[in-house]
């Protein structure tokens, strides 16, 4: 029942250029979630568009952070243990059908000239729900699908889909926004969820199909959290990657997107144009070549302190970006930020699900996702309510020099303990 000869063979294997999509079902699944994503992204640019030019609120956009990973943080572990306990594929599914629910609000809302902001606040709720729920369960999916040996592979490409969508999603969402209108454009969005959806009902993966498995537990909420902090408070390698994780997404997250609109605004891009969506596609594209880059020849294994350098780099790249007044040298900034987003949020990610105990994986990569997604509810206070009163500039550099100091503090406490 013990994955560790697993572990040390995925250990000691040679890397392999872009070895998860050698599985059939993991290629498929690749190309349903960056659809899906690209529809996540969509709404996005879409809603965050029309509260921007209906309610000029910083607060609200602070809001849409707090709405989005809030879940997160109060549900993430308890997501992971419906994983745990029943079947990830139709945990999904509702995830699949709460994003459809959303982007169906907005569409009717934008159609009668109805929408008030507690319309949107409930909507921004909602999308969040759906977030919690397709997480947790998407990477025990992707483990049932590849196994430990192709683990980091399937991670890394799992993630850089989801920056695949996000690098499509401004653009088609900037064309369908221009072409079609907001309502009708949204509206059409909710079609992009249904192939993920649809294949999940039929996948080979799951429970029914696993060659090992782990005892069921029952779900029991909140304790949860306390009984799977308890259980691996003795592996520092979980402990300080989900801190490492927790701490980035604190300080700066993603709380700088939606106000990305007064970002371009300042930049001298204020209209929805394609200067407004190229920003928002940066840090994506970023990303995304940073996917394909290591992939293709297997760079970057996981490791704890290259994972604290790369995050450090990044610090000093969202900084950067908040400071800078001139719009090239900004895409430029937001381009490296994602190339060194994903590459140290995957490898802290996989270096956690590859020493989860397989009994209650899901509820470790729940635990993980709460810092990792959860905490960036709090982005959204410290840039854009804090952004309120001294700028959002000013209040994405200071969190992301706060953020610097935290992780250089956090790898030298590593750095003089015996890694586990």
């Amino acid at each position: 029942m013990s994955e560790a000869p697993d572990r040390a063979a995925a250990a000691a294997a040679p890397p392999q250029s872009f070895a998860a999509l050698r599985h059939p079902g993991f290629r498929v699944y690749f190309a349903f979630a960056a659809l899906a994503m690209m529809a996540d992204s969509i709404e996005h640019v879409i809603s965050y568009w029309i509260m921007f030019q209906k309610f000029r609120s910083p607060a609200l956009g602070g809001f849409a952070m707090l709405s989005h990973w809030l879940p997160f943080l109060f549900f993430g572990v308890y997501s992971g243990a419906l994983a745990d306990r029943f079947d990830p594929r139709r945990i999904i599914q509702v995830g699949m059908g709460l994003f459809m629910l959303a982007s169906l609000g907005w569409g009717l809302l934008f159609l009668t000239d109805a929408l008030e902001m507690w319309h949107a606040m409930v909507l921004l709720v909602i999308h969040g729900f759906a977030g919690v729920l397709w997480h947790p369960a998407s990477q025990l999916l992707i483990h049932d699908i590849v196994g430990a040996k192709h683990l980091q592979s399937a991670v890394r490409l799992a993630v850089t889909s989801r920056w695949l969508g996000l690098l499509f999603g401004p653009a088609v969402g900037g064309g369908i926004l221009l072409a079609l209108g907001p309502a009708y454009g949204i509206l059409v969005n909710v079609l992009f969820y249904i192939p993920l959806a649809w294949w999940l009902w039929k996948a080979p993966y799951g429970p029914r199909f696993r060659k090992e498995q782990a005892p069921p537990r029952a779900v029991r909420g909140f304790a949860d959290i306390v009984t799977t902090l308890r259980e691996i408070a003795g592996n520092r390698t979980i402990v300080s990657m989900t801190l490492l994780a927790s701490g980035a997404a604190l300080f700066v997250g993603n709380g700088y997107q939606p106000q990305m609109p007064e970002f371009a605004h300042d930049l001298g891009h204020g209209d929805a144009d394609v200067a407004y969506t190229a920003l928002l596609a940066a840090d994506a594209a970023g990303a995304l070549v940073a996917g394909l880059a290591l992939e293709s020849r297997g760079l970057l294994q996981a490791n704890p302190r290259t994972a604290f350098i790369l995050a450090m780099l990044w610090c000093l790249a969202i900084a950067g970006f908040a400071a800078s007044s001139v719009y090239p040298l900004a895409l430029a900034l937001l381009f490296v930020a994602g190339f060194l987003e994903l590459s140290f949020n995957t490898m802290a990610q996989t270096l956690v699900q590859l020493r989860a105990p397989a009994h209650i994986r899901g509820r470790v990569i729940g635990l993980y996702q709460m810092g990792a997604l959860g905490m960036r509810a709090f982005s959204g206070i410290t840039i854009g309510v804090v952004g309120g009163l001294i700028g959002i500039h000013w209040s994405l550099a200071l969190s992301a020099m706060a953020l610097l100091a935290a992780v250089a503090a956090l790898l030298a406490f590593t750095l003089r303990a015996r890694p586990t």
